[in-house]
């Protein structure tokens, strides 16, 4: 029989560890084409213009940058950046901003989000997600209570879902 060399163990084990660390270098992740993006959008502000509410909506990628702003004619100066700021906490927190008001009231463990800047923590701010993977989020602001923002944020989701089913 014949031994293996040492030295060719050691070159082996040496090319496996580089490999190993070649892949931890390189993260791969899935994002909204601007086109999707811009559909979620124009849906969401459909949906609220059908209901006679002025809103602004934003559409967040996974890192909270802004992909897509919509703002109705009469919507309130201040709703283009609570929506933007309500897609962001939803993907921060990769919750729906309605989920953390609960957790966020005084006594709750997460009672210190209020506190920080950024988050807002009304309803209609909502992730974006696919076979489990985190897409982005969408906000909507100027709607007559988070419930109704929220409802038009579905809104969009729902019209882009096909194109979320990969």
């Amino acid at each position: 029989m014949k031994s293996i060399c040492p030295t060719a163990c050691a070159a082996a084990l040496l090319v496996a560890a580089q490999a190993s660390r070649a892949e931890e270098s390189v993260v791969a992740y899935k994002s909204l084409a601007p086109d999707v993006a811009f559909e979620l959008a124009g849906a969401a502000l459909h949906k609220c213009r059908s209901l006679d509410y002025q809103v602004a909506v934003a559409v967040v990628d996974r890192f909270g940058e802004q992909q897509v702003m919509l703002r109705d004619r009469f919507a309130g100066p201040h709703t283009p950046s609570t929506a933007i700021n309500k897609a962001w906490t939803a993907v921060s927190f990769r919750t729906n901003t309605r989920d953390l008001i609960q957790l966020a009231q005084p006594g709750q463990p997460l009672a210190g989000l209020a506190s920080l800047p950024r988050v807002v923590l009304l309803g209609g701010g909502m992730k974006i997600e696919s076979a489990g993977s985190l897409l982005g989020g969408v906000g909507v602001s100027g709607a007559p209570g988070g419930a109704e923002d929220e409802s038009c944020a579905k809104a969009g989701l729902e019209a882009i879902r096909d194109k979320l089913e990969f």
